[in-house]
């Protein structure tokens, strides 16, 4: 069984930054791709960002440039850098391993709120 816990969310005033971690528990993980998206109120979930298991990486093409996923494999953890934020990147931000493009397990979600 695959558990996901992210940390890391909070208030933050916009430009600010903030660093996102998902603590990864399960076997095989390393071969997974894993991912972040994200659900703002009233609007359906999206991608934000996801890496594989070689460190290849894919980004929302709205956000590149400004988030930065990455992930270490010793200990199961991947993490999302978020700079100069915006009050639109307010959201509940999630955790995902995903099997190609498929996600297979969610990770509960940490809130991110972006306001002054």
């Amino acid at each position: 069984q695959v558990q996901l816990v992210e940390s890391g969310g909070g208030l933050v005033q916009p430009g600010g930054s903030l660093r996102l971690s998902c603590a990864a528990s399960g076997p095989f993980l390393s071969i997974y791709t894993m991912g972040w998206y994200r659900q703002a109120p009233g609007k359906q979930r999206e991608l934000v960002a996801t890496i594989a298991s070689g460190g290849r990486t894919n980004y929302s093409d709205s956000l590149k440039g400004r988030f930065t996923i990455s992930r270490d494999n010793a200990v199961n953890t991947v993490y999302l850098q978020m700079n100069s934020l915006k009050p639109e990147d307010t959201a509940v931000y999630y955790c995902s391993v995903n099997r190609g493009s498929r996600v297979i397990y969610w990770g509960q979600g940490t809130q991110v709120t972006v306001s002054s």
